[in-house]
C-alpha cells in the first residue's frame, strides 16, 4: 500500500507542476499580448504625429 500511495503522490505533484507550468505560460501570453498592444499604440500615435508635421 505504501508504494501506491507513493505513487499517487508523485502524481499529484506532477500534476501541480504541469499546472503551475501552463499558468506561467498563460501569463507569459497575457504579458506579450499586452506589450504588443502598447506597442502598436505607440506607433499609432507616432505615425499620426508625424502625419502632422509633414
Amino acid at each position: 500500500m505504501t508504494s501506491f500511495d507513493g505513487d499517487l503522490a508523485n502524481a499529484h505533484l506532477r500534476d501541480l507542476h504541469h499546472d503551475a507550468q501552463a499558468d506561467a505560460r498563460a501569463r507569459r501570453v497575457r504579458s506579450a499580448r499586452r506589450w504588443h498592444r502598447r506597442a502598436q499604440r505607440a506607433a499609432q500615435r507616432a505615425h499620426q504625429a508625424e502625419s502632422q508635421i509633414r
